[in-house]
């Protein structure tokens, strides 16, 4: 039996959304020993069938379909009112779309 070392975070609730609270509370606290050299890897899906480390992220809005935690993501308010394009390109934003901070893989 293989026990965590003092710099290994604890193991997370599985299924459920991260929220940007969290996500502080796990770099402030239960990530913060881990050396900075230490990569962020994003799973490509649930199950863990590849792997690809953190690249890039945007602020936008983010709609789920039907009750799925899958969806679409969406420009800011703040980003339509300066972007005529952006306006035309999204005519309607879904009423459920939230803030969300997006997350890209390098691959």
């Amino acid at each position: 039996m293989s026990t965590s070392g003092p710099a290994e975070p604890a193991p997370s609730q599985r299924d459920q959304p991260l929220t940007l609270a969290v996500l502080r509370r796990l770099v402030g606290n239960d990530w913060a020993r881990l050396p900075g050299s230490t990569l962020v890897v994003l799973s490509i899906d649930p199950e863990g069938n590849g792997y690809s480390p953190f690249s890039t992220y945007t602020h936008a809005r983010y709609a789920p379909e039907a009750e799925e935690l899958r969806g679409e993501i969406y420009p800011l308010e703040s980003e339509l009112a300066r972007d005529a394009e952006l306006r035309r390109l999204y005519p309607q934003i879904p009423p459920n779309a939230v803030a969300a901070l997006v997350l890209y893989p390098l691959g």
